[in-house]
């Protein structure tokens, strides 16, 4: 008797919990889609790319120039004393870490291109997730959902996509 009323409590409890799952309003977004529908976004995007791209550049030729040294050291070596070659490879060695230091320093998780990033692409995305956030709660929705990202969606109705809705909603203001 005693299964039998835990069991009934439990099917009752699974019941409302199911009607209240059922009455959730639930919408799909492609973040990515929206992001690139925004002038603004491409822009930061181009400004962000255009440093990375000299950054890259400027510890390509800091390689080069310590390819330089080593080719350099490798047709002297045999003219040099014990103390000279020594000299030369440590200045060698220093160089390469100075320079993946740098590397570090720029491209890093916490190096200065996530810096510019977070400066330059981080307001926009802000500006969009307020929009969606208000979006959500104007129309009643309970969850909204990214489907560009790996969030676990494996289908979405397409009658659940807002992010038409939401890419008009942000290039008309």
């Amino acid at each position: 008797m005693k299964y039998t009323k835990t069991l009934l409590l439990l099917a009752i409890g699974l019941l409302f919990g199911f009607h209240e799952l059922h009455a959730q309003k639930v919408a799909v977004v492609d973040i990515n889609l929206v992001l690139e529908s925004l002038e603004e976004y491409k822009t930061a995007q181009a400004d962000v790319d255009k440093i990375a791209a000299r950054w890259r550049q400027e510890i390509e030729q800091e390689f080069d120039k310590v390819k330089g040294m080593y080719n350099k050291y490798q047709a002297e070596q045999v003219l040099m004393s014990e103390e000279m070659r020594l000299q030369q490879e440590e200045e060698i060695l220093t160089k390469e870490k100075d320079i993946r230091e740098m590397q570090k320093a720029k491209f890093g998780p916490e190096g200065e291109l996530f810096k510019k990033r977070q400066e330059l692409v981080r307001p926009i995305q802000d500006k969009v997730y307020g929009t969606i956030e208000a979006y959500a709660n104007e129309r009643g929705y309970d969850f909204i959902f990214d489907k560009s990202s790996s969030s676990g969606i494996i289908f979405a109705n397409p009658q659940f996509d807002k992010t038409e809705d939401l890419i008009q909603r942000l290039t008309r203001n």
